[in-house]
């Protein structure tokens, strides 16, 4: 799955189409956005044979909600979302649904779009039209794939046009429709309400399990053992590498912070495993290199929790306090940077653990020469040109301070700097 940061706007999904005047999406409309002087349709799925089937009249789109994707076989996190979104079309148009998707290709040749097509339940505009593929980024401003733009019947509406349909679909799935202001309104209104009544046992549990896993993997654990602890959900597969790769780091630190916990007595901390692994054997590996719980494999319960938490990128590590309520998100991004002494995860103890690294950053070297890396690194933070960053070094999450190379853009954690003399053979 994508790394990512699975932040696109969240709180602000809605946006109105402003360039040029409001106008019904009518059939004139929809050729002047998808026809071209040589071209009035659209191809459809590439399961149709003969040619003349292949082919769908732009007319023919005329009262549906459309959705228009943006997206290239050779970029995985479209690949990723592709699955996401054939499982939401197929499931709205055996209802009836009004829906439909053109694909509106990044792909580098004519054999790629036509094997990304091969996924594609949908329409697409013709690989070699690429004055309309053009148009349609420009007008959309579309800076990134994937990228999902709905559009309703009609456009004169507030709030009528979508500009984040992947967040919506990675969010809401088939509940999304008719991608309406109004629907998007109700939506938030029943999460909003989920997450103020949310406890540990309506987040791991369901009406034909009240228990996990726990090691061997046969021995079962009441979720009601688990209330009053702080609890870390942990989203990962064996398939994917960041994930194999954060996994012993992860199990590190669990090991520190239980061993502090017993020390001092009182606190307990625990994780579980929601898995992505696609088969059981995977699963069962995997798990098994864990010293701590699990879902079962394929639980109905795991891409609820996906949904729930919007999780758009593995690993992801998400903390439960004792109180049954979210206490980050961001779990993962605080053991990298903080290891053990991120717990307990709350805003108090990162808002101090970052007011340590302000104190000790004054003590860093302003650059330094790592062994990983030929040029000149600058300290910087987020207020001298840092921000997010994905560490060079240790192929991990950073925020806040960091050493940067101003040449190239080479980032690494202060932590995994190694220092060198300069014109060192060490570094690469």
């Amino acid at each position: 799955m994508k790394e990512m940061n699975w932040e696109n706007n969240s709180n602000n999904p809605v946006q109105t189409l402003t360039n040029g005047d409001s106008e019904k999406i009518s059939t004139s409309r929809f050729s002047s956005l998808l026809a071209s002087k040589d071209r009035d349709y659209l191809l459809s799925s590439s399961e149709a044979e003969a040619e003349a089937d292949q082919q769908v009249k732009i007319s023919d789109l005329e009262g549906r909600v459309i959705g228009l994707y943006f997206s290239a076989n050779w970029y995985p996190p479209c690949r990723n979302f592709n699955q996401v979104l054939v499982d939401v079309y197929d499931q709205l148009k055996s209802n009836g649904s009004n829906f439909e998707i053109v694909f509106v290709s990044s792909d580098e040749d004519l054999d790629a779009f036509n094997n990304y097509r091969k996924s594609m339940p949908w329409l697409s505009i013709p690989f070699s039209d690429l004055e309309t593929k053009k148009a349609l980024n420009r007008k959309f401003e579309v800076e990134g794939i994937p990228c999902l733009i709905i559009l309703q019947p009609e456009d004169n509406k507030d709030g009528a046009t979508f500009y984040d349909g992947v967040e919506l679909i990675y969010r809401y799935g088939v509940e999304a429709f008719p991608f309406t202001k109004e629907k998007l309104e109700e939506l938030q209104r029943e999460e909003r309400m989920r997450h103020e009544t949310q406890t540990l046992k309506n987040l791991l549990t369901n009406p034909d399990r009240d228990y996990i896993l726990g090691q061997p993997i046969t021995r079962k654990v009441q979720v009601d053992s688990l209330i009053d602890k702080t609890i870390g959900l942990y989203f990962s597969a064996q398939w994917c590498l960041p994930g194999v790769t954060f996994t012993p780091r992860l199990i590190s630190i669990y090991q520190k912070i239980k061993q502090t916990l017993e020390e001092k007595g009182g606190e307990d901390f625990d994780i579980v495993f929601v898995s992505n692994d696609r088969d059981q054997s995977s699963f069962d590996t995997y798990f098994g290199s864990m010293p701590w719980l699990a879902l079962p494999f394929g639980d109905p319960s795991i891409k609820s929790l996906a949904k729930y938490f919007d999780v758009q990128g593995i690993p992801c590590l998400i903390i439960i306090g004792p109180d049954g309520k979210t206490v980050t998100k961001q779990g993962r991004n605080l053991i990298n940077l903080y290891q053990e002494n991120a717990y307990p995860f709350t805003d108090a103890k990162v808002e101090l653990l970052e007011k340590e690294m302000e104190e000790a950053a004054k003590s860093f070297p302003k650059s330094e020469y790592h062994a990983g890396h030929r040029h000149e690194l600058t300290l910087v933070s987020e207020g001298t040109g840092g921000g997010p960053f994905i560490c060079c070094d240790c192929d991990e999450q950073g925020s806040g301070w960091a050493y940067q190379c101003l040449e190239c853009g080479y980032e690494v954690h202060p932590k995994c700097v190694r220092a060198v003399a300069p014109g060192s053979t060490e570094g690469s």
